[in-house]
């Protein structure tokens, strides 16, 4: 990769409630396709400053970042995204931004072929950070 050359980094969520669900945010832009919370990182932001940021802008709430399950390379977008395992404070509420139409909480099976493979390396991290390119 040259110097000039472009790319992406993002960080991402993966919240699961007392049932094992997964916590999916609708998005207002771009598709309007369900995601994890989560996103770009701004210049000078490392990937657990991003995540945090990017939680209290969509969620409305501060997040508790346990570990970073894996890292995986999206070659139609040149991206990595940083996947954390985190939780939310059992008192906080959930309060979208304006880029969420909603929020949900999904079963395991009802997730796109990408997010049940990121989501099933963090829920069964055994302590290695997985790294995949899809």
């Amino acid at each position: 990769m040259g110097f000039h050359d472009f790319y992406r980094m993002s960080s991402h969520a993966v919240i699961f409630n007392e049932q094992q669900q997964v916590l999916l945010l609708k998005a207002t832009y771009a598709g309007c396709a369900w995601g994890l919370p989560g996103g770009g990182l701004d210049q000078g932001e490392t990937v657990h400053e991003t995540l945090r940021r990017e939680c209290q802008e969509e969620l409305g709430c501060d997040v508790k970042i346990e570990y970073l399950s894996g890292i995986y390379y999206h070659p139609t977008v040149n991206s990595h995204a940083f996947i954390f395992k985190c939780t939310l404070p059992s008192d906080q509420q959930i309060h979208l931004s304006e880029e969420h139409s909603e929020y949900q909480w999904f079963d395991f099976d009802q997730l796109s072929p990408v997010q049940k493979i990121r989501v099933e390396d963090c829920f069964n991290f055994d302590g290695q950070v997985i790294s995949r390119s899809f």
